[in-house]
C-alpha cells in the first residue's frame, strides 16, 4: 500500500560557490498514514532537509517526493502553497508565533488564510483545539505572557486546526526543558493515537526517540536505519 509520504531516490545538492554540497544521498522513505515517526540523527545529518522536502519547503535535486498521492516536484507555487495550507501542519522549535496576536488569534490565523469557514465555524474550531491542548484559560494571552511549553502547545493547536493529513515538527522539544519537552511529546502522541494524525518529527534526543512508534535514523545525509 502506498504511504502518505514517499521519498524515492531523493538527492539534494546545495551550491557552495563554484562547488556543490550533497546534503541528501539517495533517500528512500515511506511513511504510512497515522504513523508517529521520528527522523533521528545528530545536527547536520540531514533530518531537517528531509522535513523540508516533505513539507514542500524545498525540492529535490534528483528523485521524487509524494505527499498523499501527489508528486510535488513539478507543482507550481500556487499548488505548493495550497498543499502546505490544506494538507500539512508545521510545528517549529522556535514556535514561530505572531507576538502581537493572542492565543486565539494565532490559532485562528491559518483558518483565515484558508478562507473556508464562517466566523462562527472558526470560533468553534479554534476553541475546541485550544481546549484540546489545555490552554483555554490562556486563550486571551499573547506569546510573551506564556511559558515555552505553553507557546509550543499554541504552535501545536495552530498546526492541527486546519485538520491536516500530516503534521511536521522540527526538533519540537529543542528549546524546552526535559520535563516540558516530554509533556509536549506525550501530547503529540495522544493526538496521534486518538485522532489518527500522521506525525513526523525530527530529533537528536534519545529519550524523545524512544517515544516514536517508527524511527528513521539519518547520518551524513543517508538513511542508516
Amino acid at each position: 500500500m502506498p504511504g502518505i509520504v514517499e521519498l524515492t531516490n531523493v538527492v539534494k545538492d546545495y551550491p557552495l560557490g563554484k562547488l556543490s554540497v550533497r546534503a541528501l544521498h539517495d533517500i528512500n522513505i515511506t511513511i504510512g498514514e497515522g504513523e508517529f515517526t521520528a527522523i533521528a540523527g545528530p545536527s547536520g545529518s540531514g533530518k531537517t532537509t528531509i522535513l523540508n522536502m516533505i513539507g514542500c519547503m524545498d525540492v529535490p535535486t534528483q528523485g521524487t517526493v509524494s505527499i498523499a498521492g501527489t508528486i510535488t516536484n513539478n507543482l507550481g507555487d500556487r499548488a505548493l502553497t495550497d498543499l502546505r495550507l490544506n494538507r500539512i501542519g508545521f510545528i517549529f522549535q522556535t514556535f514561530n508565533l505572531i507576538n502581537v496576536l493572542d492565543v486565539y488569534q494565532n490559532v485562528e490565523f491559518p483558518l483565515l488564510l484558508q478562507g473556508k469557514l464562517s466566523g462562527a465555524e472558526r470560533k468553534a474550531r479554534v476553541n475546541a483545539m485550544v481546549e484540546k491542548v489545555g490552554l483555554t484559560k490562556q486563550i486571551g494571552q499573547r506569546p510573551n505572557e506564556l511559558s515555552g511549553g505553553q507557546r509550543q502547545r499554541v504552535a501545536i493547536a495552530r498546526a492541527l486546526v486546519t485538520n491536516p493529513a500530516i503534521v511536521l515538527a522540527d526538533e519540537p522539544t529543542a528549546n524546552l526543558d526535559s520535563k516540558t519537552g516530554h509533556a509536549i511529546i506525550d501530547l503529540m502522541s495522544d493526538l496521534n493515537r486518538n485522532d489518527k494524525i500522521t506525525f513526523i518529527f525530527s530529533t537528536h534526543d534519545p529519550k524523545v526517540m524512544e517515544c516514536a512508534t517508527r524511527l528513521v535514523k539519518v547520518e551524513d545525509g543517508r538513511v542508516v536505519g
